[in-house]
C-alpha cells in the first residue's frame, strides 16, 4: 500500500513533468514560426532602412515627416511582435487573472499573421463587440490557441481560410473561442483518438517539429484545469472547428435571438464521414 507522502510526491513529480511538457511545446511552436518571424523582421528592417535613406536624401519637411512616420510604424510593429513572443515564450506561473479573451486572441494573431500569409492562408476574425472576460492563466490559454491555429494552417497545404471567433455564449456564463479551418478534415475513426496522449497523424520533420501527439492532449488538460471544455467538429473535405469553452467571471445578457452565430450554434451536429 502506497504511503500518503509517496502519493503526494508522485503527484508533485507528475505536475513538474507536465509543466516541462508545456514549456517544450512552447519552444516547439516558436520553432515552427521562426522562419516566418525572421522573414517579417527582415521586411521591417528593410522598411526602416529605406525610409531612413529617403529622409536623409530629401530635406523638405513633408518627405521627412512621411519617412519618420513609416519608421515609427515599423518600429512599433517590431516591438509588438517581440513583446508578444517574449510573453509567450516566458515560463508562466500558475496565477490566473481576469482576462479579456478577445484581447488574448488578438495577441496570438500578431504572432501568426505573417506565417499564415506565407502559406497562403486567409485570416478572418469574428469577435463580440464587448469584452469576454474569464479568469485564466493567459499564457496557457494562448499556448492552446496558438497550437490550434498552427495545426489548422498545417491542415491546408494548398492554402485556405482560418476563422478565429470569440464570443460569450447565449447563457452569458461561458466564453467561447473557436478556430475553424477549411482544410482536409478529420475522419471519424481518427477524431475519436485525437485527444489521446501520443496519438498523432503528423510526421515529424527534419527539425523534429510536429508528430509528438502531445499538443491536443495537453490542450485538453489545460482547458479542463480551467473548468472548461474543448470540442471538435469535422467533416472530411470541408474542414475542422475546435471550440474552447471557458467559464466567464460574471453573467452577461444573452444576445438577441437573431444575433450572428459564427460557427453554427443551433444547427444540426456535424456528421463525420470518412472519405
Amino acid at each position: 500500500m502506497t504511503a500518503p507522502h509517496d502519493c503526494a510526491e508522485l503527484e508533485r513529480h507528475i505536475q513538474e513533468l507536465q509543466e516541462q511538457l508545456l514549456q517544450a511545446q512552447k519552444l516547439s511552436t516558436i520553432g515552427t514560426l521562426a522562419s516566418s518571424m525572421t522573414h517579417e523582421f527582415n521586411n521591417i528592417l528593410t522598411t526602416i532602412i529605406n525610409y531612413a535613406k529617403l529622409g536623409l536624401r530629401h530635406k523638405d519637411n513633408a518627405t521627412r515627416e512621411k519617412a519618420l512616420d513609416k519608421i515609427l510604424n515599423a518600429g512599433q510593429r517590431a516591438s509588438k511582435i517581440t513583446t508578444g513572443m517574449l510573453s509567450y515564450a516566458r515560463r508562466g506561473s500558475d496565477r490566473r487573472e481576469p482576462t479579456d479573451l478577445i484581447g488574448l486572441a488578438r495577441e496570438v494573431l500578431v504572432l501568426v499573421e505573417k506565417d499564415l500569409k506565407i502559406h497562403r492562408v486567409r485570416l478572418q476574425t469574428n469577435f463580440d463587440s464587448q469584452p469576454v472576460v474569464a479568469e485564466v492563466n493567459a499564457s496557457q490559454v494562448q499556448q492552446v490557441l496558438l497550437n490550434l491555429i498552427v495545426n489548422a494552417r498545417q491542415a491546408m497545404e494548398a492554402g485556405g481560410q482560418i476563422t478565429v471567433s470569440v464570443r460569450a455564449a447565449g447563457d452569458g456564463l461561458t466564453g467561447e473561442i473557436a478556430v475553424r479551418d477549411t482544410g482536409r478534415g478529420i475522419p471519424a475513426e481518427t477524431l475519436r483518438k485525437i485527444f489521446d496522449p501520443y496519438f498523432t497523424t503528423k510526421t515529424a520533420d527534419a527539425q523534429g517539429q510536429g508528430g509528438t501527439g502531445l499538443g491536443l492532449s495537453l490542450a485538453r488538460e489545460v482547458i479542463e484545469a480551467h473548468h472548461g471544455r474543448i470540442r471538435v467538429e469535422s467533416t472530411v473535405g470541408q474542414g475542422t472547428t475546435f471550440i474552447l469553452k471557458l467559464p466567464l467571471l460574471k453573467h452577461k445578457t444573452a444576445p438577441a435571438a437573431d444575433a450572428p452565430r459564427p460557427w453554427g450554434e443551433g444547427q444540426a451536429p456535424v456528421v463525420q464521414k470518412a472519405g
